[in-house]
């Protein structure tokens, strides 16, 4: 009898044969097989519980299954999930609305994945730089920051300076100019009368938690304002509370002219993306030029809005700048042969490493702590913001150990 039609008990090992057989071999996770999350903590299908140190990439800040974010999916998944933008749904002009009222952005333009909102971001920088600034037809620049990560579509490669996103996947889209991540004067090199927009991370993530010098956003953001190029700020990841602000950019005095959210707008229940920005930019966009068939669905919109009372209503952004302080405070104190430094902002911490960090990924996993690496050589520590103080102290206890192991 087919599978399709019955239920197996399978084992771990089961499950990974399983993937490995029949899944693409795109991603290298670390062998453990989560069946159920909650809260900061998930637990595998024999029951093994392990704490998250990663939290979905940052797409669980309000922790796993809040249920106040389950509540408001169940109750719209038994209305309506779906009607696609030919028809207007009650939940959207709401999540707009909450939106406009958290940010101060005047319009919102809501999509699925990150990938999908920086695509956004880019055709309305582009659109924008030919139709308000006067950039000449298909001439509009992009100006972006290596080591950047902003997705993995081929408009998005075409800017990454990570060889492996790249190779095989030529030819790549023109109209980008990449410069050092943190120089500001760099940047007022690079700008040119072609240039329509800056995109930036606030705080560089897949490249390992690179905070950029103290000043650097509030002086690209006067040099964008000085040449009429709009700074667009990639919140994917740093955003909704990760580093301790609400938005990673409110660590400094500016106010962008576009930014990009993903990942923890859904409290990870479901794919939604934003962008935001002002009337006079986003309003370039007219019926037919963008859409999605999923984007500004009812199932996403209440379940957005949900994620969004959440981290307001449980002070999430506070908690990350409290508990961040105490962790990186911690963790700077380590003394271990194989630690490089320590660097983070918030809930969002990078232990880099003279030598390979993957090992000690797999020896905290047999310790019940799930974090991974990034650049190979680098701990990426990022737990649900709802952690508590008790949980955050014993996992920082067991990374203490395989660091100081002998």
């Amino acid at each position: 009898m087919s599978t399709l039609l019955t239920e197996e008990t399978l084992s771990s090992q089961d499950l990974i044969a399983l993937e490995d057989q029949y899944g693409a071999h795109n991603y290298h996770p670390l062998n453990v097989v989560i069946e159920r999350g909650k809260g900061a903590w998930v637990y595998d299908v024999e029951g093994r519980g392990y704490l998250d140190f990663l939290s979905a990439y940052s797409a669980v800040n309000q922790g796993h299954c809040h249920p106040v974010i389950l509540q408001a999916l169940f109750e719209q998944a038994q209305k309506v999930t779906l009607t696609s933008r030919a028809f207007r749904n009650d939940q959207l002009p709401q999540l707009v609305r909450d939106l406009h009222e958290l940010t101060g952005f005047d319009m919102v333009l809501p999509m699925n994945s990150g990938a999908e909102a920086v695509e956004t971001a880019l055709k309305c920088a582009r659109k924008w730089g030919e139709t308000v600034k006067g950039i000449p037809a298909d001439q509009a620049q992009i100006i972006t920051c290596a080591g950047n990560f902003h997705g993995r579509t081929v408009g998005v490669i075409s800017f990454s300076t990570e060889p492996q996103y790249r190779h095989g996947f030529g030819p790549f889209a023109p109209g980008f100019h990449t410069i050092p991540f943190g120089d500001a004067q760099a940047l007022r090199d690079a700008i040119t009368p072609h240039t329509a927009a800056f995109l930036v991370e606030p705080i560089q993530g897949e490249a390992g938690i690179i905070v950029p010098p103290p000043g650097y956003l509030a002086e690209a953001s006067r040099i964008c304002r000085e040449h009429n190029v709009l700074l667009i700020c990639d919140e994917i990841q740093s955003g909704l509370g990760r580093t301790g602000k609400l938005f990673a950019y409110l660590h400094e005095d500016l106010v962008p002219d576009m930014i990009i959210l993903g990942k923890a707008l859904s409290g990870g229940f479901y794919p939604v993306s934003a962008v935001l920005s002002s009337r006079a930019v986003l309003g370039v966009f007219e019926p037919g030029d963008h859409g999605s068939t999923f984007g500004g669905n009812p199932l996403a919109c209440a379940v957005a809005r949900a994620a969004l009372r959440v981290l307001t209503e449980e002070h999430l952004p506070e908690r990350s700048a409290e508990l961040g302080a105490y962790a990186l405070a911690r963790l700077g104190s380590l003394q271990s042969p194989h630690l490089a430094t320590v660097r983070g902002r918030g809930l969002w911490i990078a232990v880099e490493l003279n030598t390979p960090a993957r090992p000690f990924c797999e020896a905290l996993a047999a310790r019940g702590v799930l974090c991974k690496e990034t650049h190979s050589n680098i701990l990426r520590i990022a737990p649900p913001l709802t952690i508590t103080r008790e949980d955050l102290d014993w996992g920082l206890e067991q990374i203490q150990a395989v660091l100081t192991a002998d």
